[in-house]
């Protein structure tokens, strides 16, 4: 009996700490994504806080799970095709950041073609942390300073919130970032809301069919430099890895229950992605100059030649 009630508790035990939790911070995050234009946009992003890690990233397209769970499900019930184009809103930004704890090693994730690739971002902020305090929302803050990407930003944290984190890849400060913005004000995140997520899973329903229709979830570690390279003829030719793979053949061929080819459907495919590069060209961290050659291999794609 003893025996017995040893393995039932081990079972429970290791069953218990499989269940995650996370916190979840909803972000409205304004900026202006044309450098000569007015115009200003608005996105929701989430940081997702857990005992081990935080997750930054883009909520349009996990926002959308169940339409996405709804739509597959009737293509792979009635083997027919599904222009999802036509019912969910793409993001505005498709990169992850994600921060592991204690130590706050930031990894940048983004997919390369059918591929994810990470690559670690050794970033250590110096936070001017001054008097002045500020009611932000129920949110008691705090200024802080510093300077990052080649712009100077002005931060607002709480202590009231025991995380030393904040939006994209900010950290660093004693209470979690409520506000902060760019003096030219191009970025700014507010926080506008949390949640605490019970059975927490990282991978949205959207990610985990991409998985299962032939796009790795795996994150291939490279080098920022390699990352930056590939990314930059990626988006030169979005469609190209798929484009290899295409015979004339097939690229002639109906999407099953649909009246739209193959070509003309990675065509489509094709504009929305370079629509997607082109609709931001003021990013966060300005640039600097990166040579755009052949698609250089990286990570564990290299290591096959």
């Amino acid at each position: 009996m003893k025996n017995i009630l040893s393995i039932l508790f081990v079972a429970v035990f290791a069953f218990a700490n499989a269940q995650e939790t996370a916190n979840r911070f909803f972000y409205e995050l304004t900026f202006k994504p044309k450098k000569d234009s007015t115009k200003i946009d608005k996105v929701i992003a989430t940081l997702d806080i857990t005992s081990k890690k935080s997750i930054y990233q883009d909520y349009t397209v996990a926002a959308q799970d169940s339409i996405i769970k709804l739509a597959v499900e009737e293509m792979e019930k009635t083997k027919s095709f599904k222009d999802m184009s036509k019912l969910i809103k793409m993001p505005k930004f498709s990169y992850k950041i994600v921060k592991t704890y204690p130590e706050m090693k930031e990894q940048f994730v983004d997919r390369i073609s059918m591929n994810l690739f990470g690559y670690e971002d050794d970033i250590k902020f110096k936070w001017n942390i001054l008097p002045e305090k500020e009611k932000i929302g129920e949110y008691n803050t705090q200024k802080a300073t510093t300077d990052f990407g080649g712009r100077k930003w002005t931060a607002w944290f709480s202590t009231d919130i025991p995380f030393q984190d904040g939006p994209y890849k900010f950290y660093g400060l004693p209470g979690l970032i409520v506000k902060i913005e760019d003096t030219e004000k191009d970025y700014s995140w507010k926080l506008s809301g949390n949640k605490k997520i019970e059975n927490y899973e990282e991978l949205s329903y959207s990610e985990k069919i991409n998985a299962k229709y032939g796009m790795s979830n795996s994150v291939t570690p490279t080098s920022k430099e390699k990352f930056e390279k590939a990314y930059a003829t990626f988006k030169k030719d979005p469609m190209g890895e798929f484009r290899q793979k295409i015979t004339p053949e097939i690229s002639s061929m109906k999407m099953p229950g649909s009246d739209i080819t193959v070509g003309e459907m990675m065509k489509k495919q094709e504009k929305m992605a370079k629509d997607f590069f082109n609709s931001n060209d003021n990013p966060i961290e300005k640039p600097n100059s990166v040579s755009v050659g052949n698609l250089e291999k990286v990570g564990k794609e290299k290591d096959k030649k």
